[in-house]
């Protein structure tokens, strides 16, 4: 039983020791692009989060998402995850002054164009003002539906799993509104798709 113990416990340090040195080497970038390290990341950002308001549900993965609603970028405004229901739903909640949120833009839109029909939709969130968000858009325009949240406490971010506001963050939402995924983090060109598939 010893001898067993003993080389359970060499393998872990001889794990935690290649994720320390990958870490060091690439940076966080290669663990956050697996979905064990998303998961690690998920609960990080929880552990000791300040709780939201009263009132304020949060969504959990593997749980419905908490109905709640956004201005719609172009008037009036949507509720989630009503508003969405019948297919699978990418929230991306970004921000124009959000370097890797930018980046990642023009990848969210290439997805969102080829799903267009009968695939995932894609619903970007701007913690952000209204105005910056539309400037941002005259240099940078997507085609997918945009809404506006004021950042803090209880906005869209911290409601989909987000309580310590890192951006960009995303949430793929099945066709019945439970959350099947959570992202911290931008996507790069092509990852999307596997990312998406549930």
């Amino acid at each position: 039983m010893r001898g067993a113990t003993k080389v359970v416990l060499v393998a872990l340090a001889a794990g935690a020791l290649g994720v320390a040195a990958s870490l060091l080497i690439g940076g966080p970038g290669p663990l956050l692009r697996t979905e064990p390290g998303q998961r690690l990341a998920q609960r990080l950002l929880q552990a000791n989060a300040p709780p939201p308001p009263g009132g304020v549900a949060v969504a959990e993965r593997g749980g419905q998402v908490p109905v709640f609603s956004v201005a719609a970028l172009d008037g009036g405004q949507w509720v989630l995850p009503g508003d969405f229901a019948g297919r699978p739903l990418l929230v991306n909640v970004w921000a124009s002054w959000c370097g890797p949120c930018i980046e990642e833009m023009p990848e969210l839109d290439r997805y969102a164009r080829a799903q267009a029909g009968a695939g995932t939709r894609v619903l970007g969130i701007a913690l952000d003002d209204a105005d910056a968000v539309r400037g941002f858009l005259e240099r940078v325009p997507v085609s997918y539906p945009l809404a506006i949240d004021t950042p803090g406490n209880a906005d869209a971010g911290v409601r989909l799993g987000n309580p310590r506001g890192v951006l960009p963050y995303s949430v793929l939402v099945s066709a019945d509104g439970r959350v099947l995924k959570q992202r911290i983090g931008p996507f790069e060109h092509g990852e999307i798709e596997a990312w998406a598939q549930h």
